[in-house]
C-alpha cells in the first residue's frame, strides 16, 4: 500500500451510484490515472490518495484507490478551476469570476458556511444562488461522511451506499447506534458495525450491541444454513461466541427481544423433551401462514374426476407408446383425482413422464400452469412437457419491491391446476408466495426429489409435506425402463441407498479419473474440459459441460477452478473489454452466474415482432458477458432463456464466474456433462446428498476425478446438518382439528 499527494486534472468517468471513478491525477509533470470508489472531485483540488499500484493491459500504469483524502483549493487559480468544473450546480466561468472578485480566496469558506451571501453578488439571483448552496452543501456532505466513514475502515464502495441511505444524517445515525447498519445497509455485516461501535466507544455491553449481535445470530442461522428457528439454547450459545459476553446478559437479551416482539419464541416438541424455538418474526409468520393455507387448499380440494379414469390411461398408453409401471399408474390416478399431490422420486424414475400424462388427462377440463423455482429448471421443464413453464417469480409476477409480488390473495392466479417441479428447492417465504397467490381449489401438484439438497433458503418445505403425511403422496423408486442402461441413474440409486457407484465400467457413462492431490486434481480437470473430453464428446466445453465444486475455497474449490478455467477458456487479450471487481476481473466472453435475487434489474428480449421487457434476474441464473463499456462501466449479460439484462453500478457485485459452480448453485439444472472433484474437505459439506445433487445433474456424462476413498467417505456422511423447522409438526397439529 502506497501514500501519494497529487493535484486532480480531469475525471475520465464517475458513476454517481456507486461513486466508481477513474481520474487523471497530477504530480509536477508526471500524469496517472486513478481508480476506484471517491466522492466528487473537481480538478485543482490536492488528494492524498492511497492505495496500489497496477499495471491494465491497454491503459498502463494506475493506482487503484483504496482511501481518498481531499484538500480544499487555497490558490485563486485553484478555487476559479473548482468552480468552472461543473461540478456545482448554477455555477460556470462567468459566475465563478463573479464569486472570485467577491470574496477572493474565501470563496469555498462563503459557500460553505455563509452561503446567504451569495444573494449580495450582482448577477446571482434568489433562484441561482439557492440552487449553488443545494449542489454545493450536497458535495459537502457526501465528502465529509466519506472521510467520516473511511476514517472507521468502511471501504469506500460501502461508504457511498451508507451515504446514500441516510443522506446528511449518517454522522448522526452511526454514532448513536452503528449496528443499525446490520439491518439497513445490504453488504454490512455485525462484525464491520462491531468494528465501528469500538472505534466510537461504544461498549461491549451496550444494549444495541447485545440487541444486533443475537438478531444477527438467528438471522445467519436463517439465512446461511436455512433454519427456520433456533432452540434458545443453542441461539444463546452461538451468541455468546459471537459477542463474548456473559451468559447472563445474552440471556436478559433474547428475553428483551422476545418481550419486546422483535424475536418470538413458541415451545415445540423436541427428542425427548420439550424446546423453546426462537424465530425472526417474519420466518415465524412465514411457516404459521404456509401450514395453515396448506390445509385451507386440503379442505377445498376440488371433486374426483370420471369414473373411468383407468380407461383414460390405458388409451394413453396405447396412444403414446408406453406401459406405466404401478407406481406411475398410481401417482398420475392420485394427482389426478386429489387437489393436492406430492410425486417424489429420483433420476429415471419416470416423473417427467408422469408430468406430461397428467397434463393430457386434466387439460380437457380447465387451465393448467407449469411452473419451476429457477429459470434452468422451467426451461427444462418447457421442452420436455412441450407447454410454457414459467419461473415461480414470474408466474407470481414479481414487482418493484424485493419479495413483492403483484399476485397474491387480493389478486390471485387464474388456473385449475398448477404443477411444480423441483420442489425440493422451493424455500418457506417463496411457498409461502405461492400459497397466498392460489384460491383454495385450485389442483396442486408438487413434484421433486426428496433425496437431493434442500433449499438454499430457509426451511425444509418438500421433506416437512412428506413427513407429515397431510397430503397424498407417491414416492416413484423403480427405474423407468428407457433408463436402465443409464449408469449414471444405476450409480445415483446406488449412492442414494448408501452404495459405492460403478466406476468406469465398459460402455460407460460414468468415469473416475484418480488424482494425487487436490492440485493435481484441479489440473487434470482443466485438462479434461479443455480437450479430451470435448474431442471425445463433440460438446462445447464451456456452454455444454459444467464443472461442480462441493466447496468454494482449497484448490478444488468454487473460486480457484474458476480462475483456472477462465484462464484457458476466456483469457485477456486486447479487444476484450473488461471490469475488475474485487478479485475477480470479468472479461467479454465470461460465463457468470447471477447469486441473488434482484427485482429490479431491468432486461430485454428479442421477441417475433419486437423487443419484450421486464426486470428481475434470480439467484442461480447463468448467462454470457456479451458486452462491457469501459466508459459508462457497465457490463451486458445474455441469459440462457436469451434474456439481455444490463448491469450498472452496484448491481455488478451480485455476478460470478461460473465455469465452476457449487452444487448447492446447480440445484434444479441439468447439464449434458458434469465434471466433479472428489478430493475430500469438511465433513459437514461432503455429504451422500450433496454427491448425490452432483451426480444427478448430468444427462449424457459423470466425470469425478480425485480419490476413490473420498467418494466413499462422501456415500457415507449421512449426517446431514439438521434443519430446525416445525411446518411438519405444524401441519399435523392442523390435520388434527
Amino acid at each position: 500500500m502506497e501514500e501519494i499527494e497529487v493535484f486532480a486534472d480531469e475525471t475520465v468517468f464517475r458513476n454517481d451510484d456507486n461513486g466508481y471513478t477513474v481520474l487523471v491525477v497530477k504530480s509536477g509533470k508526471t500524469r496517472v490515472s486513478a481508480v476506484g470508489i471517491m466522492p466528487p472531485i473537481a480538478p485543482g483540488e490536492k488528494l492524498k490518495i492511497t492505495g496500489e499500484w497496477t499495471e491494465h493491459p491497454i491503459y498502463g500504469k494506475q493506482i487503484k484507490v483504496s482511501g481518498c483524502e481531499i484538500e480544499k483549493p487555497t490558490t485563486l487559480s485553484g478555487i476559479e478551476k473548482y468552480l468552472c468544473s461543473g461540478m456545482i450546480r448554477g455555477i460556470g466561468p462567468a459566475t465563478a469570476k463573479l464569486l472570485i472578485k467577491a470574496f477572493g480566496e474565501q470563496t469555498l469558506d462563503v459557500l460553505y458556511s455563509e452561503p446567504q451571501k451569495l444573494m449580495d453578488v450582482p448577477g446571482i439571483g434568489p433562484k441561482r444562488a439557492k440552487m449553488i448552496m443545494e449542489s454545493y452543501a450536497e458535495q459537502a456532505q457526501q465528502r465529509e461522511a466519506m472521510v467520516f466513514l473511511q476514517s472507521y475502515g468502511v471501504t469506500p464502495s460501502l461508504a457511498v451506499k451508507i451515504f446514500k441511505r441516510y443522506g446528511e444524517n449518517v454522522q448522526q445515525v452511526i454514532r448513536q447506534n452503528p449496528y443499525r447498519l446490520v439491518e439497513d445497509i445490504e453488504g454490512v455485516g455485525f462484525r464491520t458495525a462491531d468494528k465501528i461501535a469500538a472505534s466510537l466507544g461504544i461498549e461491549p455491553d451496550s444494549e444495541y450491541r447485545l440487541s444486533a449481535g443475537v438478531q444477527h445470530t438467528l438471522a445467519e442461522a436463517t439465512n446461511g444454513t436455512g433454519h427456520c428457528y433456533l432452540p434458545r439454547e443453542e441461539l444463546s450459545l452461538y451468541a455468546q461466541r459471537l459477542l463474548g459476553n456473559e451468559p447472563e446478559l445474552i440471556e436478559h437479551t433474547i428475553d428483551s427481544l422476545i418481550l419486546s416482539r422483535r424475536l418470538i419464541a413458541q415451545v415445540l416438541p423436541g427428542e425427548g423433551e420439550e424446546i423453546v424455538a426462537v424465530y425472526l418474526p417474519q420466518t415465524y409468520h412465514a411457516e404459521v401462514d404456509v401450514a395453515r393455507r396448506l390445509r385451507e387448499m386440503i379442505d377445498a380440494m376440488p371433486g374426483t374426476m370420471a369414473t373411468d379414469l383407468s380407461a383414460q390411461i390405458d388409451e394413453l398408453e396405447r396412444i403414446e407408446g408406453v406401459t406405466f409401471h404401478e407406481q406411475q399408474r398410481r401417482a398420475i390416478e392420485t394427482a389426478v383425482k386429489s387437489g393436492m399431490t406430492v410425486i417424489t422420486g429420483g433420476p429415471g424414475t419416470g416423473k417427467t413422464t408422469i408430468i406430461k400424462c397428467i397434463i393430457r388427462l386434466l387439460s380437457v377440463s380447465g387451465e393448467i400452469a407449469l411452473a419451476a423455482p429457477t429459470g434452468r429448471a422451467a426451461k427444462r421443464m418447457s421442452e420436455a412437457c412441450g407447454m410454457e413453464a414459467k419461473t415461480l417469480h414470474r408466474l407470481l409476477e414479481y414487482g418493484g419491491e424485493e419479495g413483492d409480488f403483484a399476485r397474491g390473495q387480493d389478486n390471485p392466479l387464474e388456473m385449475d391446476t398448477l404443477i411444480i417441479d423441483e420442489m425440493s428447492m422451493v424455500d418457506i417465504f417463496l411457498m409461502r408466495s405461492v400459497l397466498r397467490a392460489l384460491v383454495p381449489g385450485t389442483r396442486l401438484i408438487m413434484v421433486g426429489d426428496s433425496d437431493q439438497l434442500p433449499s438454499v433458503g430457509a426451511g425444509n418445505v418438500l421433506r416437512d409435506i412428506l413427513d407429515s403425511k397431510a397430503i397424498p403422496a407417491v414416492e416413484l423408486t423403480e427405474i423407468f425402463r428407457q433408463d436402465e442402461k443409464s449408469m449414471i441413474v444405476y450409480n445415483a440409486h446406488r449412492i442414494n441407498h448408501g452404495e459405492a457407484p460403478r466406476l468406469n465400467a465398459k460402455g460407460s457413462d460414468f468415469f473416475f479419473e484418480r488424482a494425487a492431490s487436490p492440485t493435481d486434481a484441479a489440473r487434470k480437470i482443466v485438462n479434461l474440459c479443455a480437450t479430451r473430453l470435448p474431442n471425445f464428446l463433440g460438446l462445447d466445453p464451456v456452454r455444454q459441460m459444467q464443472v461442480l465444486s462441493p466447496t468454494k475455497k482449497g484448490d478444488c474449490g468454487v473460486w480457484m477452478l474458476n480462475q483456472m478455467l477462465q484462464a484457458q477458456f476466456n483469457p485477456p487479450t486486447a479487444h476484450k473489454n473488461e471490469r475488475v471487481r474485487g478479485d475477480t476481473t470479468f472479461r467479454e466472453g465470461d460465463k457468470v452466474m447471477q447469486t441473488r435475487n434482484n427485482y429490479q434489474l431491468k432486461w430485454k428480449k428479442e421477441g417475433v415482432f419486437a423487443w419484450e421487457e421486464g426486470q428481475g434476474v434470480f439467484n442461480g441464473d447463468i448467462g454470457f458477458i456479451t458486452a462491457i463499456d469501459t466508459q459508462e462501466r457497465t457490463v451486458e449479460v445474455q441469459f440462457d432463456d436469451e434474456r439481455i439484462a444490463t448491469y450498472e453500478g452496484g448491481d455488478v457485485d451480485d455476478l460470478e464466474l461460473a465455469y465452476c459452480i457449487s452444487v448447492h448453485k446447480s440445484q434444479g439444472s441439468e447439464f449434458p456433462v458434469v465434471v466433479m472433484p472428489a478430493v475430500g474437505g469438511p465433513p459437514m459439506l461432503l455429504t451422500r446428498n450433496l454427491l448425490y445433487t452432483a451426480v444427478t445433474r448430468a444427462r449424457r456424462m459423470v466425470m469425478i476425478v480425485g480419490r476413490e476413498t473420498a467418494i466413499d467417505q462422501m456415500i457415507a456422511n449421512v449426517n446431514t446438518r439438521k434443519r430446525y423447522s416445525a411446518l411438519c409438526w405444524r401441519l399435523t397439529q392442523l390435520m388434527e382439528l
